[in-house]
């Protein structure tokens, strides 16, 4: 599966975006050792300072029907991923992105997200949601900004659910 799309961020820069494949390993890695430590901990909701070689080995391994990981390339080098996971009926999917630091305030995490809400829809997916840390303000903005509506998330004060019906 090697379906390249190309895109312009509101910024202007030009994107590859395309699925993930299982010689990716090597280029997750070094991906993840340029994104902060904050950035990691919204993305896996958990205080990790890396990412481990089994974390690689399951974004690698995806099915690319009810899982699919993005991955946005900008003059080669990969900038984002975009991972989006659907239940068994694909009635709901979740989608997790993480942006590299040095590519932040660029449009990548806003393109990112309308490329896979234009996937998810064009597969069937009804509702796209994310689980937030309530702390990470950037990308609860992008994706109300998008459509996303905020809710709490059970009992758990610390986190939100933004969703949003993709008709």
């Amino acid at each position: 599966m090697e379906d390249t799309t190309r895109l312009k961020t509101r910024s202007g820069l030009e994107l590859e975006i395309r699925p993930v494949r299982r010689d990716d390993g090597p280029l997750l890695r070094e991906f993840f050792a340029g994104v902060a430590t904050d950035d990691l901990r919204f993305r896996f909701l958990s205080g990790v300072n890396s990412v481990s070689d089994d974390q690689i080995a399951q974004m690698v391994d995806v099915d690319h029907k009810q899982t699919e990981d993005f991955l946005a390339l900008a003059d080669g080098s990969l900038v984002a991923t975009g991972l989006v996971a659907s239940d068994s009926g694909r009635n709901r999917a979740e989608v997790a992105i993480v942006v590299r630091a040095d590519h932040k305030k660029r449009g990548i995490g806003w393109t990112l997200l309308d490329h896979i809400a234009d996937y998810a829809r064009s597969i069937g997916i009804k509702t796209l949601e994310s689980v937030e840390d309530r702390h990470n303000q950037a990308a609860i903005d992008v994706e109300r900004d998008s459509g996303f509506t905020v809710k709490p998330y059970g009992d758990d004060p610390t986190l939100v659910v933004v969703s949003k019906q993709l008709g």
